[in-house]
């Protein structure tokens, strides 16, 4: 079989970006069988995967995305004569001349609790366009069971139109022994002794709930001497946005920016806990990431939260700022509970893995193929 594979979303950053990363390495690896048709949008690519013979790299050319999806990409499927494509995010290529399989990382513009996030413009496209993508699709896969539920819900699709496929955490995603290397992160990031973590880019302040964060620290603020690290492409608007204050709780937290891939295993092993009240996920990726790294969590009590974590976190309403902040002082309180949480953390990142994912994923792909 000839696979397309739409790698637009390479030249991203943020979790579907490392989505299509890891599991186009993961499938290319397993994967000696198909050929595989790499559209890039970025010509820097090209040469990165030249060593797998089943593989040829093609840049096409494209404007902008939905020019990009639904002009180029048809051409250029068919010149390239693929029997199936492949798109890691949430669109298909309504005119592509073979079949076609996309990646739906979440449902929230079609739920009406979770739409508010969006801006109103994109939750209109994506009402429009998705049921549209959907019936282009032989199969759609999706990568949380909540996800499965809300567009069977949403679309009432039939049965085993969406399959749900779990992924994982980078392989390099675990606890950091080296003191070396602990400290040369440490010192990089100007990191203090103690300190609680959470991670988001400037534009998913909202969904990731960082008000909520920090006026759940506001009130934690002289419970434990740990300060609060929140890291992420442009992270220190928040400061303005949030209005934190130089002094008081607010000298005590920090903006340390966007961290290296191969630098958040070890903020994981240094934090003494990792806090995750978001408003709104599907497959939250930082949550493995944490667990592989036995980082004590707390997390949200709502969506896909719950399913990706199980056991291994505290939850609570990421609408109430003073909860937050008493599972904060709870846990930090206690050293047997955050011993607990980081073990229970370990066995449950096993559930998650990319070469189980690039499995599943060639299984469905080989099943729907010609």
């Amino acid at each position: 079989m000839r696979i397309g594979m739409m790698l637009r979303t390479l030249d991203e950053k943020g979790g579907i970006a490392t989505y299509t990363r890891y599991l186009l390495e993961e499938l290319l690896a397993l994967d000696r069988k198909n050929e595989y048709v790499l559209f890039y949008w970025n010509s820097a690519h090209v040469g990165r995967f030249s060593r797998y013979p089943n593989v040829r790299e093609r840049v096409v050319r494209g404007s902008h995305k939905p020019y990009w999806d639904q002009v180029a990409i048809p051409w250029a499927c068919r010149r390239e004569r693929v029997d199936l494509v492949f798109h890691p995010k949430f669109t298909a290529p309504l005119l592509a001349p073979c079949k076609a399989i996309m990646v739906v990382h979440g449902a929230d513009w079609l739920m009406p609790d979770q739409a508010r996030f969006y801006p109103k413009w994109n939750v209109h496209y994506n009402r429009v366009f998705l049921p549209l993508y959907f019936r282009k699709c032989s199969v759609v896969i999706s990568v949380s069971q909540l996800t499965t539920d809300n567009f069977n819900q949403s679309l009432n699709l039939h049965a085993r139109k969406v399959r749900t496929v779990y992924f994982g955490p980078a392989k390099h995603f675990r606890r950091v022994e080296d003191p070396t290397v602990l400290q040369r992160v440490k010192q990089q990031y100007g990191l203090p002794d103690r300190f609680v973590l959470t991670l988001s880019g400037y534009d998913r302040g909202k969904r990731k709930n960082i008000d909520g964060i920090i006026r759940a620290y506001e009130l934690f603020h002289g419970k434990t001497p740990h300060k609060l690290v929140i890291g992420g492409k442009d992270c220190f608007k928040f400061k303005a946005d949030y209005g934190v204050p130089d002094d008081g709780y607010g000298k005590d937290i920090l903006f340390p920016g966007w961290i290296e891939q191969e630098d958040l295993p070890a903020f994981y092993t240094l934090a003494d806990l990792y806090l995750y009240p978001s408003n709104l996920e599907a497959f939250p990726i930082p949550l493995t990431e944490a667990m592989a790294c036995g980082t004590p969590i707390i997390t949200s009590n709502v969506n896909g939260l719950v399913e990706i974590a199980g056991d291994a976190a505290l939850f609570v309403d990421p609408a109430k700022p003073e909860e937050i902040a008493d599972a904060m002082v709870k846990a930090l309180q206690d050293q047997n509970l955050l011993q607990s949480l980081g073990r229970k953390g370990l066995m449950r990142s096993r559930t998650f893995s990319w070469p189980k994912c690039a499995r599943e994923t060639l299984e469905i792909i080989e099943e729907f193929g010609p």
